[in-house]
């Protein structure tokens, strides 16, 4: 779910959205607690408000990683 406005940290699991003015992107991968900074990725913004990332992203802490997509405002994980 798209939420614009919101600190990374702030974030909960399946959310996404631009940080600040500047239109730094954040998301949290679902099933997890993770904060992926969206910066080096191509973000594709729809005419729904969904974005679609790429490439994948992947993001990890010491205890879990997370690795898959954002297409049209869904999650979906690497196979």
């Amino acid at each position: 779910m798209r939420v614009d406005g919101k600190a990374p940290h702030e974030l909960l699991a399946c959310e996404y959205g631009k940080w600040d003015a500047d239109g730094a992107w954040y998301g949290v991968p679902p099933g997890t607690d993770l904060t992926a900074n969206l910066s080096a990725h191509k973000i594709e913004e729809h005419e729904d408000g969904t974005i679609s990332v790429s490439p994948s992203i992947l993001v990890s802490d010491s205890k879990v990683s997370w690795h898959g997509y954002l297409k049209h405002g869904q999650w979906e994980v690497c196979a």
